[in-house]
């Protein structure tokens, strides 16, 4: 009974962190936004930049740099970190760009399309079980998608690349397992210097943006550190505690919030086609909710009468 509880405890914990994470991604394009009068090759830099600044001072502050050591010594966990480490930072740089060039709907259709890589990632490699209800809400989920995907007439580069590219990195960070701050720190320290090389460089050559904003802009650019880490560390902690099929669920909070801002806060074009794939999306995620409860578990366990 212990160790259900236990279980239990470690299971809602995770749950929490990875709702916390998903709902502030969901709200960044308002922070990228406010920043969109800087190119987003820069806000890239300096998002970086400042992401490493803030995990490090974290690290001391909580005196765990000795973990550093450790991680760095075993080769096949620096070669997973370098991955996660590229592979967050192009997502970074194709989010920001997609953000400011108004295109938040298709952002929206990129993370809806995640979660169903990340289940399919969970099955395949670390050999995650779905049962029958989820595995129909995943087809539906995955009809939606395939509606919106048609309706663009060409590839969605755009969500695509976003899609495959957090799948990928959530796979990362399940398959390193090492504490949630130090790899993150070992991530933005491995890309900042090339970070800051470019941020020197733009700022020599009289492109920088430094000197050329308000205050109040440079200090949102100096907590992109914060608003960056914090929801790493928390998905971390939530991959580490619950399936990565259920995460892959629960990464549908983002891709909706994101889908409201677009269309009722920056006014993009939401059309009846978006309104249908969407709605076999919705239908999905209620069956895989419903599955989770003793209801459908229960109706799989019964035996059928003849």
């Amino acid at each position: 009974m212990r160790k259900t509880n236990t279980a239990n405890n470690t299971t809602a914990v995770g749950i929490l962190y990875a709702v916390m994470a998903f709902t502030v991604w969901g709200f960044l394009p308002i922070y990228w936004k406010l920043l969109n009068q800087i190119p987003a090759g820069q806000i890239l830099a300096h998002r970086i930049l400042w992401s490493f600044v803030f995990v490090f001072a974290l690290l001391i502050f909580n005196g765990r740099l000795k973990g550093l050591k450790q991680v760095i010594s075993n080769r096949k966990k620096l070669i997973g970190i370098l991955f996660s480490a590229v592979i967050i930072s192009i997502n970074w740089g194709i989010y920001i760009w997609a953000v400011n060039s108004n295109h938040i709907i298709e952002t929206s259709m990129g993370y809806y399309i995640n979660p169903l890589i990340t289940v399919f990632m969970g099955m395949v490699i670390l050999k995650e079980k779905l049962y029958f209800w989820q595995i129909i809400s995943l087809i539906l989920a995955s009809i939606g998608v395939l509606i919106t995907t048609v309706q663009y007439g060409k590839i969605p580069w755009i969500a695509l690349s976003l899609a495959l590219t957090f799948a990928l990195y959530g796979l990362g960070k399940k398959k390193i397992n090492i504490d949630s701050m130090t790899g993150l720190a070992l991530e933005t320290f491995i890309i900042m210097p090339a970070a800051l090389g470019y941020i020197i460089l733009k700022q020599l050559n009289g492109t920088g943006i430094l000197n050329m904003i308000p205050l109040s802009t440079t200090v949102m650019l100096l907590l992109s550190g914060i608003v960056t880490a914090m929801p790493l560390l928390w998905f971390a902690k939530g991959t580490k505690r619950i399936p990565l099929s259920m995460i892959g669920f629960i990464q549908y909070i983002s891709p909706t919030i994101n889908l409201f801002l677009g269309i009722f806060v920056f006014k993009e074009q939401f059309t009846n086609i978006h309104f249908l794939s969407f709605g076999f999306i919705w239908c999905g995620l209620i069956l895989y909710s419903l599955s989770q409860t003793s209801i459908l578990k229960n109706m799989k366990q019964k035996p059928h009468h003849q």
